[in-house]
């Protein structure tokens, strides 16, 4: 990418359009988003340090990407995604599979938002399923879904051990998901289970857009 124009290199352009669901036109606009983002990052993580001689010494990052609390911004203002921290960092780690963690170089952030926007319901729903999967080891465990579930749910003031009404809402949820009944939910149970009952794909949290703030979004890239 050009880094004065914030152009792409046709080819590099070519090759993001087969592997996403966006034109070339949304493409260039993302793209250009992107180097926005990115020079955000930058600035935030600038730190200054003092030399021996007394002068202040900037430091931006080590590595260019889109970091945690921009990105975090980003899906709160742009996506309205509001949801619990824990699940603001799980987005955030399971956006680009190929490198979990990461500030978000420009591949990874285009194909993780092409599901998060435009993905199938199977698309979006595994990607879910990694965001609930806390810690990436392939399930789901009661554990995780009793964190997942506490979090989210917001206690009454009245109530004397509100983890316990936790805990019985995981059984529920355990039994509805748990298909092979081996007390945890695999990324088989979860899909064959969403496929049912596709409102069950954001049981644990909101992960993905609304499909109002989609439209709005793509509306702004064609200004």
């Amino acid at each position: 990418m050009n880094e004065l124009s914030g152009k792409i290199n046709p080819k590099i352009l070519e090759h993001l359009r087969k592997k996403t669901k966006f034109t070339k036109d949304e493409l260039d606009a993302l793209c250009r988003i992107y180097r926005k983002l990115v020079s955000n990052c930058q600035f935030a993580n600038k730190t200054l340090t003092v030399s021996s001689s007394g002068a202040a010494i900037v430091k931006p990052q080590q590595q260019e990407g889109i970091e945690r609390i921009v990105f975090r911004e980003l899906l709160h203002s742009t996506f309205d995604i509001v949801t619990e921290e824990i699940l603001m960092e799980r987005m955030f780690c399971s956006w680009d599979k190929s490198h979990e963690g990461l500030p978000l170089r420009l591949d990874g952030w285009l194909v993780g938002l092409s599901v998060f926007l435009r993905g199938t319901r199977n698309e979006k729903a595994a990607f879910c399923f990694r965001v609930y999967d806390l810690n990436g080891d392939g399930f789901i465990t009661k554990d995780e879904i009793f964190t997942l579930l506490r979090n989210s749910l917001i206690k009454q003031p009245q109530d004397e051990d509100p983890d316990e009404g936790v805990k019985d809402l995981v059984e529920i949820v355990l039994k509805k998901f748990d298909i092979d009944k081996d007390g945890k939910v695999s990324l088989d149970d979860f899909m064959m289970t969403v496929e049912k009952e596709p409102l069950l794909t954001e049981a644990f949290g909101q992960c993905l857009p609304a499909e109002s703030a989609i439209i709005s979004f793509f509306s702004t890239l064609q200004v």
